[in-house]
């Protein structure tokens, strides 16, 4: 019997569909995690935080996109959101940046005018990562963006 005919009675009122997922464990190696206090400075700290992961994973041909998206994602979190926050990198198929916070508040991509001083946050991380997002949890989010990888991992 299939996956299909256990689940979905005969002639369903509805269409329906079985959506499959794979998933495999990450090595604990291959993720780095920090908490940042809620500080301007930590924006800095956040950046070397993350080159020194990238240089200790050989993968310095993604220093600059990281540190921008990293910059990026951290600064919104510190203006916008609320503790806690984290800075998590993951290295797999592709690289991904997670910036979690205890806010539950959607981010919003802008088109800032040229004499605006912010709003390009969002907008820059879309042009050097290959997909970003959002994911809500039960007490905040998580904004995400993964990097296609140069170097070979």
């Amino acid at each position: 019997m299939t996956l299909t005919e256990a689940l979905v009675p005969p002639d369903p009122p509805q269409d329906a569909a079985v959506l499959v997922a794979f998933t495999r464990p990450i090595d604990a190696a291959r993720v780095a995690s920090w908490e940042l206090p809620v500080d301007p400075a930590s924006v800095a700290t956040a950046r070397s935080l993350a080159t020194r992961q990238l240089t200790t994973w050989a993968m310095e041909d993604e220093v600059f996109s990281t540190e921008l998206i990293v910059s990026e994602l951290v600064t919104n979190a510190i203006r916008y959101a609320k503790p806690p926050i984290q800075l998590r990198l993951i290295r797999d198929r592709t690289l991904s940046v997670e910036v979690s916070d205890g806010s539950s508040a959607a981010p919003h991509l802008r088109h800032a005018r040229t004499t605006d001083e912010g709003g390009r946050g969002l907008l820059l991380v879309s042009q050097f990562a290959q997909r970003w997002g959002a994911r809500y949890e039960h007490h905040g989010k998580t904004i995400w963006a993964e990097e296609p990888l140069t170097s070979v991992v």
